[in-house]
């Protein structure tokens, strides 16, 4: 079994209205079946109301299935007895770092995870300085969070979440209040983080730059999962993914048109040394 393995899930959003006494049933997730390897980097693609957030929130038992049953490691979100190994397991980003960060001071805020679960004092520092150092942000551990940019706010809250011990992070939009350089930070910090540290990486996002070193691409759409492969595989289906309203990056749309126009390039070009390489075989 993999870290993370979904069955069958269902997650309903049910919004009560009190004047006709009726339920509105908003169905987020229908059918959902994935597994998730260790020391992978998946990332989840989809337009908004696609269930993707809704899929991360249920990886951390922020909340619980309506039907199916999801696995964190083995254990079964639905065993309250367990949530809080599940947590552990898993750590959790969220879009606004703001959100996360509750310390008025680098270095304290990153220990606050640590401290809350009882690690003794003397490991909680050792904690806290390699997860600093693996972020990249040791030399603003005295500063308060507030003078920071968006994307060192977010390395900061990453840090918090790797103090943890996580073998697992999920990820949940978490570029999509930055700019771009703060965009390039988050996301550099996390290949290194499943690279260097073996950690399991879930990028929830919908910027497509971001996922074409993922070892896995899953599209959702309408609660279900639509397509499922490598990044190759999947962006070298362009108008699938624009049937489901999403884009391709950049380089891939320009190789997709020029191969509409005549050109004969390969399906699934990626970066723009891909297209250079392709271009001088054929010239």
């Amino acid at each position: 079994m993999g870290i993370i393995k979904t069955v069958n899930l269902i997650f309903d959003y049910i919004r009560h209205d009190d004047e006709t006494n009726t339920d509105e049933i908003n169905h987020a997730l229908r059918d959902v079946s994935l597994e998730i390897e260790e020391g992978s980097f998946v990332a989840i693609l989809g337009h908004n109301g696609s269930g993707k957030s809704t899929f991360a929130k249920l990886m951390n038992g922020i909340l619980l299935p309506t039907e199916g049953t999801v696995f964190v490691s083995g254990m079964n979100t639905n065993d309250e007895n367990l949530l809080w190994d599940v947590r552990k397991t898993a750590g959790m980003v969220f879009q606004n770092p703001d959100n996360q960060i509750i310390g008025n001071v680098v270095e304290e805020d990153v220990g606050f995870g640590p401290e809350n679960i009882g690690v003794p004092t003397e490991e909680i520092w050792e904690r806290v300085d390699r997860s600093l150092k693996e972020v990249g942000m040791t030399a603003y551990r005295l500063q308060s969070p507030n003078k920071l940019s968006g994307g060192q706010k977010q390395r900061v809250a990453i840090a918090g979440v790797m103090a943890m011990r996580p073998r697992c992070i999920v990820l949940d939009e978490p570029t999509a209040m930055l700019d771009p350089n703060g965009r390039k930070e988050v996301i550099r910090t996390v290949r290194e983080l499943n690279k260097q540290e073996g950690i399991t990486v879930l990028l929830i996002t919908h910027y497509m730059e971001e996922v074409i070193d993922a070892d896995r691409v899953v599209v959702m759409d309408d609660g279900r999962v639509v397509m499922d492969g490598t990044p190759k595989a999947v962006f070298s289906q362009v108008e699938e993914l624009k049937k489901y309203r999403l884009d391709v990056p950049q380089v891939t749309e320009l190789a997709y048109e020029l191969k509409k126009a005549g050109m004969p390039l390969p399906d699934g070009i990626l970066t723009i040394g891909d297209l250079t390489d392709s271009l001088a075989a054929i010239l």
